[in-house]
């Protein structure tokens, strides 16, 4: 089966996980019969310094004529000072809203080999599993052009939200509770903003729809604290753009590194967008010492998202799982071990473990 996959490496460590990812995917399709078309563009700083703008219509071409899309990482400070429309993360908000990418899915899952690597008590990250559900393209940083108003004094930005941008995050949200242990965790600030009353009001209507799902709403500074306290306890996370930002990257200290957290965008025809959840990180670029997983398990999404791949994806999932199982560790997550693995021999690994399982599978068939 022959896929285009539209590859974004953007800034920074971008260059070097998206490698590693790429690499992955290739000895993923000589396993399963797969055909993996890579289509390079530009996205973020590394499009401004060559085209003057952070998301040029050809990068977008580009993602439209593919089947899915992979992205590095975007930004750093050499961009710091320009205006606020080249910075380039306006190229990450443009071009999920040009893609209509609407659902951000954030799984945040606890190794058992890197439980030590998290800040928090081992007791409270035991077997944590959630998947937080973030609605993308909407809300405070899609609102009405922010302006500074009487000589600087003042400034307005504006949450924005419609019933149907609302309808279709929560809908995904309660799909993939059902996919899991039917359980959902809504989370609003309905005490103050008349948004949230209204979010709040959708997911009632919408649960109906849903009678084997467990909802209950929260606050979005209860969920913050009950995030330390005992994550264990969320299984699926729904919540509008501002606070599923907030949100998700505190969930990621859980795993001790945010080099470890996948995530995909998505648009209800299965059509994708998958990044790691960490920055370009430009003070550990060139140095071979960025953890790849990240974008590796990215990719994983992308197989089962947007190819419905499961099996493939599983394979790159394990294939991580015994990598940290064994005990090999990128420096992020090895607390200054010199034994800690390059970025290169990380990717190797992984890839080495894929192979063993597919010799160790043709060596099962031939003794059937």
């Amino acid at each position: 089966m022959k896929r285009k996959v539209a590859v974004l490496p953007g800034d920074g460590i971008g260059k070097e996980v998206m490698e590693g990812s790429m690499k992955v995917l290739n000895a993923v399709a000589d396993r399963f019969g797969h055909t993996f078309e890579f289509h390079f563009a530009r996205i973020g700083g590394a499009a401004i310094d060559q085209e003057g703008m952070p998301l040029p219509e050809e990068t977008l071409n580009t993602c439209k004529k593919s089947d899915a899309v992979l992205l590095g990482a975007v930004g750093g400070p050499k961009w710091e000072n320009l205006p606020g429309h080249l910075r380039p993360e306006r190229g990450l908000l443009g071009i999920r809203k040009e893609l209509g990418l609407f659902a951000n899915l954030r799984p945040v899952t606890a190794f058992d080999s890197l439980i030590d690597a998290s800040p928090l008590k081992a007791d409270r990250i035991k077997g944590v599993d959630m998947l937080i559900v973030r609605e993308l393209t909407g809300g405070l940083y899609f609102g009405t052009p922010s302006e500074r108003r009487n000589n600087g004094k003042e400034v307005v930005d504006t949450l924005h939200y419609t019933r149907d941008e609302m309808e279709r995050i929560i809908d995904q949200g309660f799909e993939a509770a059902q996919k899991r242990n039917k359980k959902l965790t809504s989370v609003d600030k309905a005490n103050v903003l008349e948004s949230s009353r209204m979010w709040r009001e959708v997911v009632e209507e919408k649960a109906l729809n849903y009678p084997d799902v467990e909802v209950e709403h929260m606050l979005v500074d209860a969920a913050a604290m009950k995030l330390v306290q005992n994550p264990a306890y969320f299984d699926v996370i729904v919540t509008e753009n501002l606070f599923g930002d907030i949100l998700s990257d505190e969930a990621s200290m859980i795993t001790g590194s945010l080099g470890m957290l996948p995530s995909a965008s998505l648009r209800s025809d299965g059509f994708g967008m998958y990044e790691p959840v960490h920055g370009s990180a430009p003070d550990i670029e060139g140095k071979n010492i960025a953890n790849p997983l990240a974008m590796i398990l990215s990719s994983a999404m992308m197989l089962k998202y947007s190819f419905d791949m499961n099996e493939e994806a599983e394979s790159i999932e394990k294939a991580v799982k015994e990598v940290l199982d064994a005990g090999y560790y990128t420096s992020d997550l090895a607390n200054g071990s010199p034994k800690a693995l390059g970025t290169d021999a990380m990717i190797k690994k992984v890839i080495y473990q894929l192979e063993e399982a597919d010799a160790t599978a043709g060596i099962m068939e031939a003794y059937a």
